[in-house]
């Protein structure tokens, strides 16, 4: 008996060991798709409010486009933060995209209780084709793309953001 719980720590151990290591070794998101920006601006989606939206309304602004889920720790906790900085840069003319892919239901219940100062857009799995098509192939969560005004991809962003590198990408353009 003592040598069976012997070896089952010992496998326990070994697997949790190769779990930290992939959860540690981030894969990075590839070069997007060719027209895949021309491909997000050309969707209409919901937004938590249910109301139908032209993504095209955004076309020659410098977009800061999160995916992201309300199950999602890392993505709820940078919200706040992503919150903020949209307040700080609403005179610049940079907007936050919030593209949530989860259910209308849980999106709009997490927009009435965060009050999010950014739009939030329901995706669901159309919007998880989108972060591939835009670099995220492992889809991942939070994905988050920088698009310059000329509709250009500047940068991506894997994982939870450093908000200090994104100001210095953003400081950049």
């Amino acid at each position: 008996m003592k040598k069976n719980i012997v070896v089952y720590l010992i496998v326990a151990v070994l697997f949790a060991g190769i779990g930290i290591f992939f959860a540690n070794t981030r894969v990075a998101p590839e070069t997007p798709d060719s027209g895949a920006v021309g491909k997000l601006l050309s969707q209409v989606m919901a937004d938590s409010g249910g109301q139908q939206q032209q993504l095209g309304q955004w076309k020659g602004k410098t977009l800061i486009v999160n995916f992201w889920a309300t199950w999602c720790a890392p993505c709820v906790e940078e919200m706040p933060e992503l919150s903020a900085l949209q307040q700080e840069l609403d005179a610049s003319g940079v907007r936050i995209l919030g593209i949530g892919i989860d259910s209308p239901s849980n999106i709009a219940e997490f927009a009435r209780k965060y009050k999010i100062s950014y739009p939030l857009y329901i995706g669901g799995l159309n919007g998880t084709e989108l972060s591939r098509e835009l670099g995220n192939r492992g889809g991942g969560l939070p994905f988050t793309v920088l698009v310059g005004r000329d509709g250009q991809v500047k940068k991506t962003y894997l994982g939870r953001l450093k908000m200090d590198e994104l100001r210095k990408d953003l400081a950049s353009l």
